[in-house]
């Protein structure tokens, strides 16, 4: 039997190295920033919940069960079944239902990690997500708002060809209901289409002639505009439930219309979530899906809480770090090596004096034990020597060096105040 090594990493789990992690952190930076200007608020929720609350929501059906992580909480308070969180959304509704009175409404955005059993062991199992939740929010208004909020976060994070992809997940529950099946094989149909085969649906000849007429139209067509939603609303002998899911995405769609936000209508974009009551919508660039949402306007009811609209996305971290190019390290302009002659109190006390006003300044600044000739990536070196104490600044850019006697005259040097000699 081949031993493992003791320092091998899980599988499907991931490190993030440092210029990861900067980049991370400029990706979150952006979106946090984005979200809080749009009068959106930062909450954050436990790793761990109840394994109840997700299939009280319907996420997690039968099949989905043995894809998540969970376990009996045998040492814990409960003695129920937990669950690493396999998703971002239903924590929200779950925060939102134990605290109704505090937000009306309720603009929450998070980062955080959800976990996923994936059995090859080649995908990430931990993976990370930018979330938006708008909760008490009434469509039309609402859709269209927190869709704006995601091209605009994916602008500034310097992502120009943004598509949308935009469905309607009551449009694909209404066309399920107006089978002639009982409740378990509708859910089961349900569970398929949703998983993305939606070829099941066109092979079901128990339909009305109108509906059979309207989903062909559905699966035939994809990439229009509002206009096209407002053509099938004009199909003969649809049922009512389609009717009133085609009305509330058509002012969807012209809201996007008006708006100047570019999409492509394709009911059968669906997936995943049962949740989902309303429009959903996905998030491309250059043809990787970098996100997701939907309205779920029955999911904080489903939990327990009070009947409330609410709809939300997330942005996936791993495709967005594969993208985005800014922002992987600080400038170099802005980088300072600080290296002492010699190890004593006296160089010390002087150096991290230095080190501790240019960070003040805004510079980022690490102290050099080794060589001199062998430090990290930086625009500045400085090197402390003599008694008294004299500073050798070094512009690594231009190779040019001044000797000064202050830290006054460093920071003045560095800063542009005090030109270089030769």
């Amino acid at each position: 039997m081949e031993t493992r090594p003791v320092s091998q990493r899980c599988k499907g789990a991931r490190d993030l190295l440092p210029e990861d992690l900067e980049l991370f952190r400029h990706i979150e930076g952006i979106f946090c920033r984005s979200c809080s200007s749009w009068g959106y608020r930062e909450v954050r929720t436990p790793t761990l919940e109840y394994l109840s609350l997700f299939t009280a929501a319907g996420m997690l059906t039968p099949s989905m069960l043995n894809r998540v992580y969970s376990f009996l909480d045998w040492d814990g308070w409960s003695g129920e079944r937990v669950v690493l969180r396999p998703d971002g959304t239903i924590p929200i509704a779950r925060l939102y239902a134990e605290n109704p009175s505090r937000w009306k409404p309720a603009r929450l955005f998070y980062v955080t990690n959800v976990f996923v059993f994936e059995e090859t062991g080649t995908e990430n199992r931990e993976r990370w997500q930018c979330g938006v939740e708008f909760i008490d929010g009434s469509p039309p208004g609402a859709d269209v708002e927190i869709m704006a909020l995601a091209v605009e976060i994916l602008h500034n994070l310097g992502l120009d060809n943004v598509e949308i992809l935009l469905s309607h997940a009551g449009v694909l529950k209404a066309l399920v209901q107006e089978l002639k099946l009982d409740s378990d094989e509708r859910a089961r149909l349900l569970d398929r289409v949703l998983d993305g085969d939606w070829a099941t649906l066109a092979q079901i000849k128990s339909y009305e002639p109108g509906v059979q007429e309207f989903l062909s139209l559905v699966l035939s067509s994809k990439g229009m505009r509002s206009a096209f939603v407002r053509n099938l609303r004009s199909l003969p002998r649809l049922p009512q439930s389609i009717e009133s899911a085609l009305d509330e995405f058509t002012r969807v769609a012209e809201l996007l219309d008006a708006l100047g936000i570019s999409y492509r209508i394709d009911i059968t974009s669906v997936r995943g979530f049962e949740y989902y009551t309303g429009v959903c919508f996905q998030f491309l660039c250059n043809g990787r899906r970098v996100g997701s949402g939907g309205r779920y306007d029955d999911l904080i009811s489903l939990i327990g809480g009070r009947s409330v609209p609410a709809c939300g996305f997330a942005l996936y971290m791993d495709p967005l770090m594969a993208l985005v190019s800014g922002g992987k390290e600080q400038s170099g302009d802005k980088r300072v090596v600080v290296r002492c002659e010699e190890v004593t109190p006296e160089y010390m006390r002087v150096g991290f004096t230095l080190a501790r006003m240019l960070r003040k300044q805004g510079y980022s600044v690490e102290f050099s034990f080794a060589d001199f000739r062998s430090t990290p990536l930086c625009r500045w070196l400085i090197k402390i020597r003599g008694k008294p104490e004299e500073f050798l600044v070094v512009d690594k850019e231009s190779q040019r060096r001044r000797k000064v006697r202050s830290i006054d005259c460093v920071i003045d040097v560095i800063g542009g105040e005090q030109a270089f000699g030769r």
